[in-house]
């Protein structure tokens, strides 16, 4: 591996912003785990891993016409 890739940025980024707003317990852990997804999927965009085109449904209704 060449160094760290958007999506370990995406991952430590989320967790980060997930501690930075916890402030203990169940609810803490809740938010942890939230933001690290929600910057694990951002990173994995970012890399190209993740195509959201496929999820929008965006460039399938612009095909089909």
């Amino acid at each position: 591996m060449n160094g760290i890739t958007a999506t370990q940025v995406g991952l430590l980024t989320g967790v980060a912003l997930g501690f930075a707003g916890a402030f203990g317990g169940f609810g803490a852990f809740l938010t942890v785990l939230v933001m690290a997804v929600i910057g694990l999927l951002v990173g994995r965009v970012l890399d190209g891993e993740v195509d959201v085109s496929d999820y929008l449904g965006g460039a399938r209704s612009r095909r089909d016409r």
